[in-house]
């Protein structure tokens, strides 16, 4: 493997570019560091950049290579020969720590058909948020459609900028730590303020901001260069009111050594777990992301602790995590699952 890791995992210092809202108190308050006014997002082992910002938003190994250079130059060391066969050097990850400072517009991603058709990308953006932190007398997301919505209708809020009916539109969703939200590609949603979200999701940054005003400098940042004429052509504006369980979940009362998080329908993206270590668990073989929420221990030599963020190399083996911790293993698709 390159880079000096010889196989083995890596802990990673925060990432954090600049974003365009509030927050990140929480970030800091986990990993011990500080915060500044715009850092409410860490960008965790990561290989993608942010939209228009070809500098911004990979992971620098801790002996100054690039991670994305790294996966490059040994593909198979990093993520396993089945997965390159099926997605070449791409990690076909990305894993952020989220949190919002204040709420966050009304947006919503492009699928896989939309990103290939029109953004030259295999990768579309479905996504996930395992909620680990709240704060506030009242943590909301929201999430779909509640009934279904006509384009023209969509068109005319994103027009005249009616914040009002975009919010009213969808399902409020009041969360607490230990609950996930499934997030497929053209689902509209935002994220309300004082919410911390371990999040993953495909490895691109095409968000299609339907509500623009306040946030973003201009309508034209907000529809990745198409013209929303085009770009509103990604919105899922079927109604969510009376199938939210397909996408919410509570998993806060689970506690076993390893607690599926999302479900089978995540698995064509990605995969999360939630590890509770006391004494030890040894990890079968694959590129993942780990975020460790409480305690301390080491993941074979290395240490980790509250706060650590650590990319695992497929050729590590199965490392044995050790200790007493609570952790979220995040990994990529299961590959039986991804189409092509």
């Amino acid at each position: 493997m390159s880079s000096g890791v010889l196989h083995q995992p890596v802990n990673l210092p925060a990432n954090q570019p600049k974003q365009f809202y509030r927050g990140g108190e929480a970030i800091a308050a986990l990993r011990g560091g500080t915060s500044g006014d715009f850092g409410p997002e860490d960008w965790v082992a990561s290989t993608t950049t942010l939209f228009g910002r070809p500098d911004a938003g990979l992971t620098t190994l801790p002996d100054g290579v690039l991670l994305r250079d790294a996966v490059e130059a040994d593909p198979t060391g990093w993520l396993g020969p089945d997965h390159v066969a099926k997605f070449g050097a791409d990690t076909a990850l990305l894993v952020k720590l989220l949190d919002a400072g204040q709420r966050l517009p009304v947006h919503c991603h492009p699928s896989n058909a939309f990103a290939s058709s029109h953004l030259n990308c295999r990768h579309g953006k479905t996504e996930a948020w395992i909620v680990v932190g709240t704060t506030g007398p009242n943590p909301t997301v929201y999430i779909g459609f509640r009934d279904d919505v006509p384009a023209e209708t969509v068109a005319e809020w994103v027009a005249t900028q009616n914040t009002k009916a975009m919010l009213d539109s969808l399902n409020p969703v009041c969360v607490r730590p230990g609950d996930t939200v499934f997030v497929p590609a053209g689902v509209p949603h935002a994220i309300g303020e004082g919410v911390f979200i371990v999040e993953l999701q495909q490895p691109t940054d095409f968000s299609v901001t339907l509500e623009w005003e306040g946030f973003l400098a201009n309508a034209d940042i907000g529809h990745l260069g198409l013209g929303y004429d085009v770009a509103l052509g990604c919105v899922d504006r079927t109604g969510w009111g009376g199938q939210l369980e397909k996408l919410v979940r509570q998993t806060s009362e689970r506690w076993a050594p390893s607690v599926d998080l999302l479900g089978s329908d995540a698995d064509p993206f990605f995969q999360a777990d939630r590890l509770h270590v006391e004494g030890s668990f040894a990890l079968e073989p694959s590129f993942a992301v780990l975020v460790v929420l409480e305690g301390t221990g080491r993941l074979g030599e290395l240490e980790v602790r509250k706060g650590s963020t650590v990319v695992v190399p497929h050729a590590a083996g199965e490392p044995v995590l050790t200790g007493d911790l609570v952790a979220i293993r995040c990994r990529p698709p299961v590959l039986s699952t991804v189409e092509g």
